[in-house]
């Protein structure tokens, strides 16, 4: 059997769904050189216990792999929505909206076209930036937790509405 680090080596795509507040120890420990050149999809956002407060406030963990990482794109998405929908967006009521963050362009058309495979269709995909954008992404969880409260229900996503072109 393979482990972490040998998988990681042969991978084209990796995706970290790791609790964010042990995930860059966790990479470290498969290795910087078994990482480099390989897209690494961040979907994780780091939490206290109680989830109450992000363990990344000034920061966000999508720019710590990046930083740790820096032969490995990251790209950030899928982390501002329950794990139902991040797999069928079509279960909603009506469309909405999967961000991406990255440095990479490429990383981001790659994410773009494994998004599309999951039922996201490019109209509903909105790349907002670089990787210091992913800082929007996750701290929308404590936003996230509180609807989720208010519903009560996590199957729901956000949409960017705007105003009609002129």
């Amino acid at each position: 059997m393979a482990g972490l680090s040998e998988t990681a080596a042969h991978a084209d795509v990796l995706v970290n769904a790791t609790p964010g507040a042990v995930s860059v120890e966790l990479l470290h420990s498969i290795g910087a050189p078994a990482l480099a050149g390989t897209l690494l999809i961040d979907v994780g956002v780091g939490l206290s216990d109680d989830f109450t407060e992000l363990s990344h406030p000034n920061s966000s963990l999508g720019e710590q792999i990046q930083e740790a990482f820096p032969l490995t794109p990251v790209v950030k998405t899928l982390c501002t929505m329950d794990s139902t929908v991040m797999t069928a967006p079509d279960g909603l009521v009506g469309p909405s909206t999967v961000f991406l963050s990255g440095d990479d362009a490429e990383a981001k058309r790659t994410t773009g076209r494994l998004l599309t495979d999951l039922g996201w269709p490019s109209s509903s995909q909105l790349d907002i930036g670089g990787i210091t954008t992913s800082r929007g992404q996750e701290h929308f969880a404590l936003l996230f937790m509180g609807i989720a409260n208010g519903l009560g229900s996590h199957t729901f996503n956000i949409s960017v509405v705007t105003r009609p072109s002129t």
